[in-house]
């Protein structure tokens, strides 16, 4: 005995555990959507290269484009030209696309456009740390300058952080000689990035200049540039006007290094606009999405993965259990009488098409009449298959009458009766003459009343929308249901209409 205790209490542990962490890994880990209502941010960026085309030369322009392997998931990338050969190669650790043509004339336009998500991206690689820096030559008094710059930055810091931090801070300082002489009257954001990247190079400090795009609803959006460095564990990012450390959470990055965004090779007055767009997408859609892009077979072979009539059957089937565990606890724990457990889990389905009052009138109605005829057909003193087959007609033409009756009435809801299983109606009239036959008229209508409240709980936790989403999301759960009716079914206590039945025995005693 007690080997067979320790068995099940194994078993429901293993249940329990398993539907917990199947479950968590997918809330978790895979980050499906809690609730069906739950969107997540979309962003669209285009960006619209246009330039004119020099007659009877061949055309090739060439765009850097955002790599993939970021903190966003790509869901979709498109190219958009006419007449235009596309290729994408790998430039100094860069994306471009290169657009070609033989022959064109007049105004161009390329479209670049790129969706992407952050909710389902996965962790991105590491990008390795940069070569050892070689100093940067300078002539006469440029040389001078740096040196000069250089001293006082060594003097102000303490490591590769706050040695950039200073750099940044005098080259800003357009008042400094030094700066002026080296900015040579160029005051740009790109001017002041290649004065502090000639300063790091004699520091022997690697430095990379990144190109940035902030993801907000922006037309004619210019990328922002930032300076990254290594300090041997690390990326630092720092912003080369402001000294801000860190790069913000809203900005992408675009390409890296000293190059320009775009060239043209046969064309002229090019014109880059690049406009951003927000939208919201339903969680659950966005998650089939980025699964279809990916290798997951846990999100992949999910119930969503099935063709969208089974799944509308498997909706209401996975419900089942949900209902048969309410019968358990009113029947085991309550002290319910019910008319076995998966009848009134059939009536409650039963109850989806006509509603819970209209159900209740037309099951008391049809099962009246039914428990009439069984009580007539007794006297006739008939075989048991017969009898069924006497009573299931009769339920088939009770059924009609009530819908055509009900149609004339102009009480449609009343014409979903036909959706009844009538063998579970005409078995629920057979047990319930036999139960009134054996314990009398009072105890079936108790039966008959419990099996009917029974019905009504389990529909209406049944067609919860929140839970019948959560349950055909995450059908681990189920295995902890399994775990709570294994605990069940080793339960010998008493049940609380017991408890109601025995009190007036406790005050005599």
């Amino acid at each position: 005995m007690q080997s067979i205790n320790l068995h099940l209490k194994i078993l429901i542990a293993l249940m329990v555990s398993l539907g917990l962490l199947i479950t968590g890994y997918q809330i978790y880990v895979l980050e499906i959507p809690l609730t069906e209502d739950e969107t997540d941010d979309i962003w669209s960026l285009d960006a619209r290269l246009e330039f004119q085309a020099t007659p009877g030369v061949p055309v090739k322009a060439q765009l850097f484009i955002p790599p993939l392997d970021q903190d966003y998931t790509a869901l979709n990338e498109s190219f958009i030209s006419n007449n235009y050969g596309v290729s994408i190669n790998q430039v100094d650790g860069n994306r471009r696309v290169t657009w070609s043509a033989r022959r064109s004339s007049g105004t161009q336009a390329l479209y670049y456009r790129l969706v992407l998500t952050k909710r389902y991206s996965t962790e991105k690689p590491e990008v390795p740390p940069p070569a050892p820096r070689v100093p940067i030559e300078l002539e006469g008094p440029e040389q001078i300058a740096a040196d000069a710059l250089i001293s006082p930055i060594r003097q102000h810091s303490a490591d590769i952080e706050t040695f950039i931090t200073e750099a940044i801070r005098r080259v800003n300082d357009t008042t400094d000689d030094n700066v002026r002489l080296l900015l040579g009257g160029d005051t740009s954001p790109m001017s002041k990035a290649r004065v502090i990247d000639v300063l790091l190079s004699n520091a022997r400090i690697p430095l990379e200049l990144v190109h940035t795009i902030r993801l907000e609803p922006l037309a004619n959006q210019e990328p922002e540039l930032w300076l990254r460095s290594h300090n041997g564990e690390r990326w630092l990012y720092f912003h080369p006007e402001t000294g801000q450390q860190g790069i913000p959470e809203n900005r992408m990055v675009w390409w890296v290094g000293p190059q320009p965004m775009f060239s043209i090779d046969g064309g002229r007055r090019g014109q880059l606009n690049i406009t951003i767009n927000n939208s919201e997408m339903n969680a659950l859609r966005l998650a089939q999405m980025t699964t279809e892009n990916s290798s997951n077979a846990l999100l992949e072979y999910s119930l969503y993965g099935l063709p969208l009539h089974a799944q509308q059957v498997y909706r209401v089937m996975i419900m089942i259990p949900i209902g048969v565990l309410v019968i358990l606890v009113l029947r085991n724990l309550i002290g319910i009488q019910t008319l076995g457990t998966f009848t009134p889990v059939l009536i409650s389905l039963a109850f989806r098409e006509t509603q819970v009052g209209w159900g209740i009138a037309l099951f008391t109605l049809i099962t009246a009449l039914g428990l009439s005829l069984r009580s007539y057909l007794e006297h006739l003193k008939l075989q048991m298959l017969p009898r069924l087959s006497i009573v299931l007609t009769f339920v088939v033409i009770i059924i009609a009458v009530i819908s055509l009756f009900s149609h004339k009435l102009g009480i449609e809801r009343a014409l979903s009766v036909s959706l009844f299983p009538m063998v579970i109606l005409t078995m629920t009239i057979e047990r319930l003459s036999i139960n009134w036959e054996e314990r009398g008229g009072a105890a079936s209508f108790k039966v008959a009343v419990g099996t009917i409240v029974a019905a009504t709980l389990a529909h209406l936790l049944m067609t919860i929308p929140e839970l019948a989403y959560f349950v055909f999301t995450f059908p681990a759960i189920l295995l902890v249901l399994v775990g709570f009716m294994l605990a069940m079914g080793r339960y010998r206590g008493y049940r609380l209409t017991e408890l109601m039945r025995f009190k007036a025995l406790t005050k005599q005693g």
